[in-house]
């Protein structure tokens, strides 16, 4: 113990703890800032409404916006805020943010200090020694532990933006295919009719004998087929219904009131330029900017593990009360210095390990780069390739099909062709049209996997195979 100044002793024994309580708020878990940040970087999505419910007001609020939404027919914007104002899951998702971003910012704490009391008792003599403890290294280190721990929030906000946009994408393509299975069950509906007459005509021919049972029976077959197809349709109509209710988040009461609009909406006049797409800057994008930030993070605390790895020094403010057998009391005070030996473990472990994943961040960053430029690219090709075959579809294949049957009714009226024939004829311009409508839902999956693709977030942008719209039996006409 060292002797010091009697005034300058309580000011030096609080120098430690007035430095920490003045830099103990450095990193902190803003959720309210957090969540405007997301909703400026993925505006386009959230519509500036991305919020997490943390009371019963805010949440009666989001029940009432829901209810709101539920009264009229769900556009593909209104389900985006449907999920917005009701989806657990993304509410899941927030308050784990909030978890995941305030652990990261404990990491630029400091420990709290340790308060030791003692009593002694030798003889008649009584000693009662008060200690007030820090680690020292940590506080030097603290403002170099905030500005990792910053790092780390910052990463954790991007990863929830990414998080939303992935959720957000998922929601509107669930509505995409919800919204072209319900479009393809009423032309499967037609179908279906259609062959339940000709099978009933055809009955009817052969009853009279005008039909043998082989053409009675290729009539039937078709009938079985449209009837198979019209149960698949209704299936697909109600399996993709229940996909958007639970991207949605909906309750039973909720999903019963959910309301789609008849068709999906029309194509755009043209698509998206390859100009307006190159506007979206590489370093805007959020999985470049996420892995940005998670080395920086990484390259931080590697500076830091450096010193930290190697020694640890506790400062400690002391004093001591003495009372001996038949006299006053006396009082000492001083410090106390620790130092952690570096004999057993000198931290090279720790230090290799922290090599190591700076390195991994770097490969990382990079990788990401390189997979970021082709996933554009090929987000952007699928986008344009889906909206020229949905023109297609829309532009040359349907009016050729209303042409030929047009045709083939007016040679019906001259007695050319029978009534089957111009069945047969309706029922492949009723697969065509069901043809342009998943072209059309191709091209509206696309754009949705395009706008998640050009702020970071790819979902992959597949084309499924467009359906044979030639027809086996239209050559026969």
């Amino acid at each position: 113990m060292s002797a010091m100044p009697a005034a300058a002793r309580p000011r030096a024994a609080l120098l430690p703890l007035l430095a920490a309580l003045a830099l103990a708020g450095c990193a902190s878990a803003d959720l309210d800032g957090q969540l405007a940040a997301a909703n400026r970087d993925a505006a386009g999505f959230t519509g500036g409404k991305l919020a997490l419910a943390r009371t019963d007001a805010e949440r009666t609020r989001m029940q009432a916006e829901a209810d709101r939404l539920l009264a009229t027919p769900l556009d593909q914007a209104g389900a985006v805020q449907l999920a917005l104002a009701g989806s657990p899951a993304l509410q899941a998702a927030l308050a784990e943010h909030w978890s995941a971003s305030a652990s990261a910012a404990q990491g630029g704490r400091i420990a709290n200090p340790m308060f030791s009391f003692e009593r002694t008792r030798l003889g008649g003599e009584l000693e009662i020694v008060r200690t007030l403890s820090f680690g020292l290294f940590e506080l030097l280190l603290l403002p170099a532990r905030a500005a990792v721990a910053e790092r780390r929030v910052a990463a954790s906000q991007l990863q929830l933006t990414a998080e939303v946009v992935r959720q957000i994408t998922e929601v509107r393509q669930a509505w995409v295919r919800a919204v072209a299975a319900r479009q393809n069950l009423a032309y499967a509906t037609q179908v279906h009719d259609s062959a339940e007459a000709s099978a009933e005509l055809a009955r009817r021919m052969q009853a009279v004998g005008n039909w043998n049972r082989l053409t009675r029976a290729r009539q039937q077959l078709f009938y079985a087929d449209a009837a198979t197809q019209l149960a698949l349709a209704r299936q697909a109509e109600l399996a993709t219904r229940e996909a958007l209710v639970r991207a949605l988040g909906l309750d039973s009461a909720q999903a019963a009131r959910l309301q789609l609009p008849e068709r999906l909406p029309e194509l755009p006049a043209q698509p998206v330029a390859p100009e307006a797409m190159a506007q979206a800057a590489p370093d805007t994008r959020l999985d470049l900017r996420l892995a940005r930030a998670r080395y920086d993070a990484a390259a931080a605390a590697q500076g830091l593990g450096r010193v930290s790895s190697v020694l640890d020094v506790e400062l400690a403010g002391k004093r001591s009360s003495v009372w001996p057998e038949g006299a006053g009391h006396e009082t000492g005070r001083g410090w106390e210095l620790g130092v952690r030996l570096p004999l057993f473990d000198f931290g090279g472990t720790r230090r290799d390990a922290m090599n190591a994943e700076t390195l991994a961040a770097a490969q990382r960053l990079e990788a990401t780069r390189r997979a970021a430029e082709s996933q554009l690219r090929e987000s952007q090709a699928a986008y344009r390739t889906a909206w020229a075959l949905a023109r297609h579809y829309r532009d040359e294949v349907v009016p050729l099909r209303r042409l030929m049957q047009e045709e083939n009714q007016l040679r019906y009226n001259a007695m050319l062709i029978g009534v089957f024939e111009l069945l047969q004829d309706a029922r492949e311009q009723v697969r065509s049209v069901m043809a342009a409508i998943d072209a059309q839902q191709q091209f509206w999956l696309a754009d949705a996997a395009l706008q998640a693709s050009l702020i970071g977030q790819p979902t992959g942008a597949t084309l499924g195979a467009m359906p044979d719209v030639g027809g086996s039996d239209a050559q026969a006409h």
